[in-house]
């Protein structure tokens, strides 16, 4: 369980590339692996560990389209301080669970020296989105057998440090049972399995939440993710919870000032109610924008312009990490 004293470990996702809400990418200018570094040398904090999240997809072995590595060569970001959080992606039109399974054993091999966290699937509970997990068949079972295959590949490597888990956003009305499904697929052995369960959200973006309530809606919404879907599903509070994604954009009507205030207090709520929901990570969305000039919402997640300009946003989070991270 996480202690009162225990620092959050804090995390971003480096790239440009964005998924979009019409199943396409939301893409600008290229990555500049040298400006990436000495961003994420700033906000790592003094002596202590730091997420680099990346994402890499399973495609059939005759799928046409190109296989999506974001940030591409995720691997050249750790070092000094920085290690992985893998994201693992299922994305085969026929459900070939079984070649999925052989792909998460191969990155275990590959990267599981540099890597902290593990995560089978990227939202397997979100139907009808081609860059989202949940809109491929067999899903369920891919994250059953990826967590198993994961957690025991990383066993047979030695990588005792390596946790390995799944994400969801959270879950309401018809797919509120989604994590109590995986549970009695997968029964005690995949319970076992689990190194951590992580959430995406994003309060206040797709539906407005005022100023004043924000706070309270954020660490109700974490209370009632580990009470009604992870512990009632059978998943122990002893799992931890990770905040797998979270972010605010900029663009029309939505200023960085504001950026920089709810990125505040959502760290800080969920810093709060860390020790009561053993919340035990946070990783950021996005540390660039993907295009500063376009205005689609999935644009501009950045804490940094996609020239690498700091909105105000970015010293927010240095501060929040320095306070909250050790």
């Amino acid at each position: 369980m996480t202690n009162v004293s225990d620092p959050l470990l804090f995390g971003i996702y480096p790239g440009g590339v964005t998924g979009d809400d019409s199943g396409g990418l939301a893409t600008g200018p290229a990555d500049d692996p040298e400006r990436i570094r000495a961003a994420l040398d700033r906000l790592r904090p003094d002596g202590g560990t730091f997420l680099v999240r990346g994402y890499i997809s399973f495609v059939d072995a005759d799928d046409r389209r190109e296989v999506t590595q974001a940030p591409e060569r995720v691997e050249r970001y750790a070092g000094d301080g920085r290690v992985l959080d893998l994201v693992a992606q299922y994305q085969s039109h026929s459900g070939d669970v079984a070649g999925y399974v052989d792909f998460v054993r191969d990155l275990v091999r590959r990267h599981g020296h540099r890597t902290a966290t593990l995560q089978i699937t990227e939202e397997p509970n979100v139907p009808g989105n081609p860059t989202l997990d949940g809109h491929y068949p067999r899903v369920r079972e891919a994250v059953i057998e990826g967590v198993l295959a994961g957690a025991d590949e990383a066993g047979r490597q030695g990588f005792d440090h390596l946790r390995v888990g799944f994400n969801t956003t959270p879950l309401f009305g018809p797919g509120a049972d989604f994590i109590a499904s995986l549970t009695g697929l997968g029964g005690k052995e995949f319970i076992d399995a689990l190194g951590y369960v992580g959430l995406d959200f994003f309060p206040d973006v797709f539906q407005p939440i005022a100023p004043d309530r924000l706070h309270d809606a954020i660490t109700g919404l974490v209370g009632m993710h580990r009470a009604e879907r992870l512990t009632s599903a059978g998943i122990a509070p002893e799992v931890p919870l990770h905040i797998t994604e979270n972010g605010w954009p900029t663009g029309p009507d939505r200023t960085p000032e504001r950026q920089a205030e709810v990125l505040e207090t959502t760290v800080r709520a969920i810093a709060e109610c860390r020790t009561t929901h053993n919340v035990r990570a946070y990783t950021h969305f996005a540390l660039r924008d993907a295009d500063s000039a376009a205005p689609g919402l999935f644009h501009r997640f950045g804490l940094l312009t996609d020239d690498y300009r700091p909105k105000p946003a970015f010293d927010v989070y240095r501060e929040v990490i320095a306070r909250f991270g050790g």
